[in-house]
């Protein structure tokens, strides 16, 4: 069976805290595993959540500032301890190329898997398969930064009712699936579309148009909420969004369910954050993320 959900590593912005591991995020999609900005202490975190690097198809960098990235290390060198056996791409803005050498190879230690470097240095595609589109869009951070979207082509719905006005049954569903008639009826008689789902991943930046056209319409918005609404200046000032932001960003785009996270360590506590993305409008499903979270992507419409 098919699994489709966000597995929370860590959420703290900058350093670790008592109760928070640096980022880290991995979104299970079917039978693939991408990682999102591994920052240190992401190797044991995925221990504690039950991943392996066994489940890591993809690596996703949005930006080299520490929080992001140290922990590129470990599981570079912890895949390749265990050999895993298929192919991994790691994605990453093309001007931190050296921050990436330095972090794949920090120590000596035996290369056995061929990682595929992928840099980012424009908007657009990274990567087509069967399952999915991954794009990037830049944002605006200090340093160059960019985010993810994850797009699943459109499929078809089949219509019970219309196969069975049209006498359509049996191994003749399928055939007309495949051919896209059957006779004189055609496929649009009696399916419909079947929307694809759509996954963003924002962190560290102000808003920008990157943010807008990667919340669009999406399924589940993982971004950045570092800063409360009361301490915008310090958003801007340092590159960052608030929850009031976050959250009309993701009213504004149609987001289905809204993962805030990246919290600033200036902050004991998380209900001010639900409160202030409630406040500005959002109405969806909303996560205020925690270490070691699970949560399920929301079921196709």
């Amino acid at each position: 069976m098919s699994v489709r959900e966000l597995v929370v590593l860590g959420t703290a912005s900058q350093v670790p805290t008592r109760h928070r591991n640096h980022n880290g995020y991995l979104l299970r999609w079917d039978g693939e595993g991408i990682l999102f900005d591994p920052g240190e202490g992401t190797q044991r975190q995925m221990l504690r959540a039950g991943a392996a690097a066994h489940d890591l198809n993809r690596i996703c960098v949005t930006h080299f500032h520490g929080d992001h990235c140290l922990g590129l290390a470990g599981v570079i060198q912890r895949i390749n301890l265990d050999r895993v056996p298929h192919a991994i791409t790691a994605h990453y803005p093309r001007s931190g190329q050296r921050f990436f050498d330095r972090l794949r190879y920090a120590t000596a230690y035996r290369e056995t898997v061929g990682i595929t470097e992928a840099p980012v240095d424009a908007d657009g595609p990274l990567a087509r398969t069967d399952g999915y589109t991954l794009e990037a869009r830049k944002l605006s951070h200090p340093v160059e930064s960019y985010g993810y979207r994850l797009v699943e082509p459109d499929g078809r719905r089949m219509l019970p009712e219309r196969l069975a006005a049209h006498g359509i049954a049996g191994p003749d569903v399928g055939r007309i699936q495949r051919e896209g008639s059957l006779g004189a009826v055609g496929l649009d008689a009696v399916s419909e579309v079947r929307r694809g789902q759509r996954f963003a991943f924002v962190m560290d930046t102000r808003l920008c148009d990157g943010v807008y056209a990667l919340a669009e319409d999406c399924d589940m918005l993982v971004i950045e909420s570092t800063f409360l609404d009361e301490d915008e200046e310090l958003a801007v000032e340092h590159g960052h969004l608030t929850a009031g932001q976050a959250a009309r960003v993701a009213r504004e785009g149609g987001v289905r369910h809204l993962v805030l996270t990246h919290f600033s360590q200036r902050y004991t506590g998380s209900d001010e954050f639900e409160r202030q993305a409630r406040a500005a409008g959002y109405d969806g499903e909303l996560t205020v993320a925690h270490d070691l979270l699970r949560v399920p992507v929301p079921k196709r419409r």
